[in-house]
């Protein structure tokens, strides 16, 4: 059962007992991501989460590495358009210890000039590595198009000019804002004691908010635009990105669209994998998937294929499209639509990680826990005119294409 605890300082605490493993999950989730971000801070959401890593006034950054080793534990962080995650899996016993280095980088980190100096280079390299990678270069040019000059269409990482300006100085403004004890969720799944609540409460309390902290709202509705971009690069495949408007997290036809997502793209038994791949042989890669924040989503169709290939997948694509749109899904789709969701949601929340990264989620985005029959009775509920009805809404909109090829194929594209 989830369990939720506040501190008098507003941080909450959210905890599931799974007394048949050894290990606990440990998150700490900051609501500070991409969307929250100005133009000026491009990229510093993503930058913060790298520099926790550096070093304490108390912890070198090879002591904080060294500390997790000898404990046989895994730590790590990501970013996200409308969050930052820190998190640790140990055995149960190491947890108070495991806290405690989170809690010391997060209150204690030193920012230290010389550090932000080498974080910069590290970070434009990991840029630059995502340049390298077509497949995730194409997707994030899409979302540039979908949501052109507005914070949710901007890569989580920032661009080098941004990158360039960061100081401590920025750094320290933008924790003053965001990273406050009504921004912060502790997110704990495994095997615990009842006393390990008391502890992450003494350990927290101490975090005080500024005198005047920001709430972190996502600012206006984002506004979907359709349009093009294309980039020639010396590669062997081209790439696509097709993209559509999507559902917000609390739109009551989510799980509609999850369901279309399956049988367009989004599983080997789906639409366009069985067509472009199993029987036409046009590409490895092809899959759809679709991503909801709170203001916005998207739909997205993605192929990569050789140079000869390109003009036949891209029609196929088009024609399966048209094809859900005129004549639908089927009964038998929706069907095994519904059991491949049930099973991969049910046996992917088999771990105490899984577990944790779903309550700290829930709780900071929507501050709602539904239960796992809640959720398997959602999913069974939807209908077919349903899932058809969302086809057609999603597939009538202009769409945003996003390409990237070698030279000789960039106007072969007749989308």
């Amino acid at each position: 059962m989830i369990q939720k605890q506040l501190c008098q300082n507003g941080v909450r605490i959210i905890h599931e007992k799974m007394p048949y493993v050894r290990s606990l999950a440990i998150g700490l989730f900051v609501k500070a991501g991409s969307v929250h971000e100005t133009e000026q801070e491009w990229g510093l959401s993503h930058f913060i989460e790298h520099m926790l890593f550096k070093g304490t006034s108390t912890r070198t950054a090879k002591m904080i590495a060294e500390q997790f080793d000898r404990m046989g534990g895994d730590m790590n962080a990501y970013t996200s358009k409308e969050m930052t995650c820190y998190y640790a899996t140990v055995l149960d016993h190491h947890a108070e210890e495991a806290l405690t280095i989170l809690a010391d980088m997060l209150f204690h980190s030193r920012f230290d000039e010389m550090d932000i100096r080498k974080e910069k280079s590290v970070i434009l390299d990991e840029i630059a590595s995502v340049e390298d990678t077509p497949d995730d270069d194409v997707d994030e040019r899409l979302w540039s198009v979908m949501y052109p000059n507005q914070p949710i269409g901007r890569s989580i990482g920032g661009i080098e000019k941004t990158i360039e300006s960061f100081d401590k100085e920025m750094i320290e403004r933008y924790l003053s804002k965001y990273y406050t004890p009504e921004n912060v969720i502790i997110s704990i799944a495994g095997n615990y004691d009842d006393s390990l609540i008391g502890f992450i409460e003494d350990l927290f309390n101490s975090f005080e908010s500024p005198s005047r902290s920001t709430n972190a709202s996502e600012g206006p509705v984002p506004v979907f635009h359709s349009g093009r971009t294309s980039k020639t690069k010396d590669i062997e495949q081209a790439h696509i990105c097709i993209g559509y408007p999507g559902l917000k997290l609390t739109d009551e036809r989510l799980h509609d669209l999850i369901l279309l997502d399956s049988i367009v793209g989004g599983t080997m038994s789906s639409r366009m994998f069985q067509k472009i791949r199993e029987e036409k042989g046009l590409a490895y890669s092809v899959f759809s998937y679709y991503s909801s924040y709170l203001t916005t989503g998207a739909f997205v169709i993605y192929g990569g294929t050789g140079p000869e290939h390109l003009e036949e997948m891209a029609s196929t694509m088009d024609q399966l499209i048209d094809e859900i749109v005129s004549v639908g899904v089927t009964e038998m789709e929706l069907h095994n639509a519904k059991e491949q969701l049930k099973g991969s949601f049910l046996l992917g929340l088999e771990s105490s990680e899984s577990r944790m990264h779903r309550n700290g989620k829930n709780e900071l985005i929507l501050s709602e826990h539904k239960t796992l029959d809640e959720v398997v009775e959602l999913i069974e509920k939807v209908q077919l005119e349903n899932v058809n009805a969302i086809a057609r809404e999603t597939f009538a909109h202009r769409r945003a294409i996003s390409f990237i090829g070698p030279k000789k194929t960039v106007n072969r594209i007749r989308f």
